[in-house]
């Protein structure tokens, strides 16, 4: 009888072992095989949030077959605790394993509403927009002028009521840290003052992911820490023989050539032709500099120059003066950097707006002269339009 007994308890624990590896392998199949997600979604992770109440969200949206099963793979690779709080996009399809990855990896935010506060050369303005996440763009839902526009447009107001609504500071390539300032003073989501304006040429343009009640002058503070880091790896990688002895006269060569031309790729050879001006011992001759003498840097000319500015003698005025300006006249991006400690060889010396946005680059003041002779019959012929 015990042979009997031994003999059942043997198969049954045989039964028990295949069913338990079938399970496991069935709920590995589960966990990384293709999930039940017919279009992507976005899924918020509040701060502090247990993988439980996100699991079971999950769930309820269709896009995992089972929460149990999703938060025992999670276990088993030690990230239950691991949740990054924001809001991410989860693409159709996308497996328990893969998911857990998104909303345990962290970095910027992927999905949800921005409030986008857009610094630029001739304006700031705010953006308010929302990812479709089945299309995987953003979808406009208010645009305003904070300087003008009063009060605020309804939608922005709801956002910002909202605690997953993300917030970002995108600065453009050639704004002046005088502008950065003064926009930054109307961004209501932001705190704190900054006290004097950053040196110019010292705020690295790009896009800035924030929090609500941030402090101005930390973002101001990242702004530089990415400015430096730019140069400076620019610099370690320059060109030899270039007309410049620091990586502050690099900033400042870069910030005219930033101011110059908004073609990408004419950065280049705009820095050639300034670089082979100063190795010629010409003046620079180009009127952002005299611009920004006259101001400052505080906001924008909206005329053209005067003769008596062009013949004014100050620090800016390239007309007048030999080599650079003392300082920057704008904050270059890396693009605009980059050119200026490695520009392409040429033999030019002279270039003036062609009509199509861009410009036509001459080696001879005879060239260059027809080149100004057809851009000034352009100008004729528009204005007569």
């Amino acid at each position: 009888m015990w042979k009997a007994v031994a003999s059942n308890a043997l198969t049954l624990l045989i039964v028990v072992i295949f069913l338990a590896g079938g399970a496991f392998l069935w709920g590995k199949e589960q966990y990384t095989g293709p999930g039940p997600l017919a279009e992507a979604i976005c899924v918020r992770v509040p701060s502090g949030a247990r993988l439980t109440s996100v699991s079971d969200d999950l769930e309820e949206q269709g896009a995992i077959s089972s929460a149990a099963i999703l938060r025992i793979g999670a276990d088993y690779t030690d990230r239950t605790d691991q949740l990054k709080a924001g809001s991410f996009r989860v693409p159709e399809g996308a497996s328990m394993e893969e998911i857990v990855d998104i909303v345990t990896r962290g970095g910027a935010n992927t999905c949800g509403t921005e409030i986008v506060y857009r610094i630029g050369v001739n304006s700031a303005s705010v953006l308010v927009r929302e990812l479709d996440p089945a299309a995987n763009r953003y979808v406009e839902q208010a645009s305003f002028d904070p300087a003008a526009d009063a009060p605020a447009p309804e939608a922005y107001t709801a956002m910002r009521a909202r605690e997953d609504t993300i917030y970002r500071v995108v600065v453009a390539e050639g704004v002046t840290s005088w502008q950065v300032v003064d926009a930054l003073s109307r961004v209501d989501a932001l705190t704190g003052e900054v006290a004097e304006v950053p040196a110019e040429g010292s705020l690295a343009p790009d896009s800035y992911e924030v929090q609500a009640g941030s402090d101005r002058m930390a973002l101001i503070d990242r702004m530089q820490v990415a400015q430096e880091a730019i140069l400076s790896a620019a610099w370690q990688n320059r060109a030899d023989d270039l007309p410049y002895e620091t990586p502050e006269e690099a900033l400042i060569m870069a910030s005219i050539i930033e101011k110059e031309t908004g073609v990408a790729e004419e950065r280049r050879q705009v820095a050639s032709v300034f670089v082979n001006r100063l190795n010629e011992g010409m003046r620079l001759q180009t009127d952002p500099t005299v611009i920004y003498g006259i101001t400052n840097g505080e906001g924008v000319l909206g005329r053209g120059l005067r003769r008596s500015e062009l013949d004014a003698e100050t620090p800016y005025n390239t007309y007048q003066i030999d080599g650079l300006p003392p300082t920057p006249i704008a904050n270059p991006g890396r693009a605009s950097i980059e050119a200026a400690v490695n520009p392409v060889e040429t033999e030019y010396l002279f270039f003036v707006a062609d009509g199509s946005g861009g410009h036509a680059f001459a080696t001879t003041l005879a060239e260059h002269n027809e080149n100004v002779a057809r851009w000034r019959q352009i100008e004729a012929e528009r204005a007569d339009q």
